[in-house]
């Protein structure tokens, strides 16, 4: 008896727990200024720009789980996209975008 109402207890904590969000969702500041907000898009995560001169703009597509991700992500003033990667650490996103796999260009953005 004792180990059913333990067993019941534990299964209505689980269900009533809100679902954690990735590291990746959520408002960060750009290099720039802007906000960016990261959200799950189907099974990817999608970066749109929330505030600035582009805002509304979707600016990358990114998969990836655990602070490691990949896709792309594209320069909203030049309107060119790059194959990209990211990675959280604490409130830090490092975003990082390359033509060919060779020229990079890193920015590091604050969760807000």
């Amino acid at each position: 008896m004792i180990r059913k109402l333990i067993a019941t207890g534990a299964l209505i904590a689980a269900m009533s727990a809100p679902a954690l969000a990735d590291p990746i969702e959520g408002n960060w500041k750009t290099k720039s200024g802007e906000t960016a907000a990261i959200s799950a898009c189907g099974g990817d995560y999608c970066v749109q720009l929330k505030t600035g001169k582009h805002a509304g703009k979707r600016i990358g597509k990114m998969t990836g789980s655990n602070g490691k991700y990949s896709g792309t992500i594209t320069d909203p003033a030049k309107d060119k996209t790059y194959s990209g990667s990211a990675s959280v650490s604490g409130s830090t996103l490092k975003m990082k975008g390359c033509v060919m796999g060779i020229l990079c260009r890193s920015e590091n953005w604050a969760k807000m």
